[in-house]
């Protein structure tokens, strides 16, 4: 069986989850080959995947929004970025197709969430699965002007799918298919406290350890920002940020945050959904700076507040300094999310591609 996964090369919460839940499945069916289809680096592939083995097609399936920056949309990038990759993509489909298919092996293909995926699913008249928690038709759409047709585009090609693992924290994704909701799909850190701490030489006080992530842009701070706070420990991603401040430390490569969360209490964060899973299946407290632009990040700040302890910064507070870690978490207002969400996925999956013949062919 081959379970080909389309991976949107939109930041790296898509791969997150993916590889949640591929990690999963993998461990109910080990025989299965998983083959990621995306622009994503080897390296940071291997860095979600472990020891899980996969194989990898160095395939662009999808844009989403390019940004300015972390917490910004560049639309005018996006747009002819979009229309570059529609010329592109008849090629790549056919090219991709007919190496798929003569693989000689049943197949699924996994959508998250390029659209383009269903055009590859059906020149291999093999079945589609989206897993996620919006589709850029939620995205573009709100955009206005030229981003309607874009979402109308992506809105007729999620229609083409069997069903949709939703995920949590999701915006409306009204594509007439059946949804498979399921808990947080996080997965497992790899490290104990004890080994992490050596690992990253640190002896603070877990509830004085901040992780500091904003995704695969990173968002620059000025090193001053954090003599506001002398009596906290941040783990970064910017190895020039952690040579110059004292208080400082660096994640050291392959270490994913996920892994560095079991030594901190809080995380300093733009809305993410794998970012919001993690934290929350980990117990920390998320400081959110809020994220202009991006039709998501809304559904995300109003999630948190409902299944996560939390505080919420303005861009303006973030690089003031003003982080409020010295102030008490609001509480949640519900209740806590499930947190087997990948295990779940797996058993969804599983079960589908049991009852389904997916026989490859173009």
């Amino acid at each position: 069986m081959l379970i080909v996964a389309c991976i949107s090369g939109h930041g790296y919460g898509h791969l997150s989850r993916t590889a949640s839940i591929l990690t999963a499945l993998h461990q109910r069916q080990p025989d299965w080959r998983l083959l990621l289809s995306t622009p994503l680096s080897l390296a940071i592939l291997r860095g979600a995947f472990g020891a899980v083995p996969f194989e990898h097609r160095a395939c662009r399936w999808d844009l989403g929004v390019l940004q300015a920056d972390a917490l910004g949309a560049d639309a005018a990038a996006t747009l002819e970025a979009l229309e570059a990759l529609e010329r592109q993509l008849p090629a790549q489909i056919s090219q991709e197709a007919a190496w798929l298919a003569g693989q000689g092996e049943p197949l699924l293909v996994l959508g998250d969430v390029p659209p383009a995926a269903a055009a590859l699913a059906q020149a291999l008249a093999a079945p589609l699965i989206w897993i996620g928690n919006f589709g850029w038709d939620a995205i573009y759409r709100p955009m206005g002007g030229a981003f309607v047709g874009w979402a109308e585009l992506a809105l007729q090609a999620y229609r083409q799918g069997a069903a949709v693992i939703e995920c949590p924290f999701a915006m409306a994704m009204d594509w007439g298919i059946p949804h498979w909701p399921v808990g947080l799909t996080a997965g497992r850190p790899r490290f104990d406290r004890a080994n992490l701490r050596r690992l990253l030489a640190i002896d603070s006080p877990r509830e004085r350890t901040v992780l500091v992530g904003f995704g695969g842009m990173g968002f620059p701070l000025p090193a001053e920002l954090f003599n506001h706070w002398p009596d906290h420990q941040f783990l970064v991603t910017d190895p020039e940020l952690a040579a110059v401040a004292p208080n400082a430390a660096l994640l050291p490569e392959g270490l994913r945050p996920l892994d560095a969360m079991p030594v901190c209490a809080r995380v300093l964060t733009k809305p993410g959904y794998s970012t919001f899973c993690e934290a929350l299946s980990q117990g920390l407290g998320v400081h959110l700076v809020r994220r202009e632009g991006f039709a998501e990040a809304p559904v995300l700040e109003a999630a948190l507040q409902a299944h996560g302890q939390h505080r919420l910064l303005s861009r303006d507070q973030l690089l003031a300094g003003d982080w409020q870690l010295d102030q008490p978490l609001q509480p949640a207002r519900r209740g806590p999310v499930p947190g087997d969400g990948a295990d779940q996925a797996a058993g969804l999956l599983e079960h589908f591609i049991q009852q389904n013949c997916c026989a490859p062919g173009v």
